[in-house]
């Protein structure tokens, strides 16, 4: 029985590691086809976008070292340094928020308006740290929870939402809505797998419903915008908030608010994405096809629109492969949390899974004008390095907890 579990377990590290890598090879070929159109000259392709899938494959290059790298030690071992890992991170969102409030430093760019990076050399790729504290959170967030007695009283509760609540303000800051959004469900999904009683739950949801308000108050214009344009899809919603200002400046932040404006500001991605979507049809325009590749009508499709990109060219047949990638990512995640009887190894396992559910389901859903436009990437294919590393250390964690020996009782 023993080496039949052991059999199953190597296929289901097998399956994962190649339902993830044609996730990476899939974000690849979309941005290469939109930084390069079908039919296309020299002259005609975006330079800005045309070199995005070289940085792409030196990116995926970086993050499979990085994938090696989170496997040369056992996963426990990284759980001892999790609480440093947590300190060192948190430690360069502070750098990032110092430079934005107090310091201009050289090495922490203003980049789309916000200072969420620190690039150390120009010739080097810039790190956002409120991406790797995604996974810098989980890591000490299950290490924290291996013990019954970190969760059963509500005492022990005070440390998941220290680890919580000051990096929140904290991203918050920045502005990173998209992460912050994140780390809540991950809280709540990790203390329910960990056993924490159903009372304390419900204050941890209490807790989120009561910062919302203030979060709200905080968070920039424009990204009010973003998260009211779900509703602001609805004309007769554009018309109330715009006959009553009270409305309006809970919604978008203003008195004013016109239907104009709304399609100047959060409804310009969200318009051009959902028509994207739609003109893509049952199967697509073809690779590098159709007019959303070809011309710069939807900003940000090789980034956190590429989901849009993908159903404009390869249509609703293609977003169902791409979904059933993540299904197999998932259920070979989940199923690694189970067969193991480590209480760390399955709280890990089971938070990085929650995590890249919620940005797959926040990242489609809100290019089809389902979810809030909060930033969060689609991961494995969105471009980037931060993100793309990110999700590969995810994988690489899962390989590593899927590797030991912990199975089930039944199977020893």
């Amino acid at each position: 029985m023993f080496k039949f579990l052991e059999g199953r377990i190597l296929f289901t590290r097998l399956l994962l590691l190649l339902a993830a890598s044609l996730l990476v090879i899939a974000g690849v070929a979309t941005i290469y086809a939109i930084g390069h159109p079908a039919g296309s000259d020299g002259d005609s392709v975006d330079s800005d976008l045309a070199n995005n899938w070289v940085k792409q494959v030196q990116f995926a290059v970086l993050g499979l070292a990085a994938f090696i790298a989170v496997n040369v030690v056992s996963y426990r071992r990284i759980g001892e340094w999790s609480f440093f890992i947590f300190a060192a991170v948190l430690g360069l969102l502070g750098v990032i928020l110092f430079a934005r409030y107090f310091v201009d430093l050289p090495f922490v760019p203003v980049i789309n308006g916000t200072r969420r990076w620190i690039r150390i050399h120009p010739s080097l790729p810039s790190i956002q740290p409120s991406e790797f504290f995604k996974i810098a959170y989980i890591v000490a967030l299950g290490w924290y929870l291996r013990y019954r007695s970190n969760y059963r009283s509500f005492k022990s509760l005070i440390g998941p939402l220290a680890l919580t609540v000051l990096p929140s303000v904290m991203i918050l800051l920045e502005p990173d809505l998209g992460t912050v959004m994140l780390m809540w469900p991950v809280l709540f999904v990790m203390l329910f797998v960990a056993g924490a009683r159903a009372k304390h739950l419900l204050c941890v949801i209490g807790l989120g419903l009561l910062l919302s308000p203030v979060m709200w108050h905080f968070i920039e214009q424009y990204q009010r915008v973003r998260i009211s344009s779900v509703l602001l899809q609805s004309e007769k919603v554009r018309e109330f908030a715009a006959e009553h200002p009270s409305v309006s400046r809970v919604l978008v932040g203003r008195d004013n608010f016109s239907s104009s404006y709304w399609q100047r500001a959060g409804g310009y991605h969200l318009i051009r994405s959902k028509y994207a979507i739609c003109t893509g049809g049952l199967r697509g325009n073809g690779f590098g096809e159709g007019l959303f590749i070809r011309y710069n009508f939807l900003p940000e499709r090789h980034n956190d629109f590429i989901f849009a990109a993908i159903a404009h060219q390869w249509g609703f047949l293609g977003c169902l492969c791409i979904y059933g990638l993540y299904a197999i990512v998932f259920v070979c995640g989940l199923s690694i949390a189970v067969n193991n009887t480590d209480p760390f190894g399955r709280l890990v396992a089971v938070g990085i899974c929650a995590m890249l559910a919620i940005e797959v389901i926040v990242n489609s859903g809100m290019s089809m004008g389902l979810m809030p436009i909060t930033g969060l990437t689609l991961p494995l294919v969105s471009y980037g390095g931060s993100s793309l590393m990110m999700s590969m250390i995810c994988i690489g964690l899962l390989n590593n907890i899927g590797r030991s020996r912990k199975f089930c009782a039944a199977g020893k």
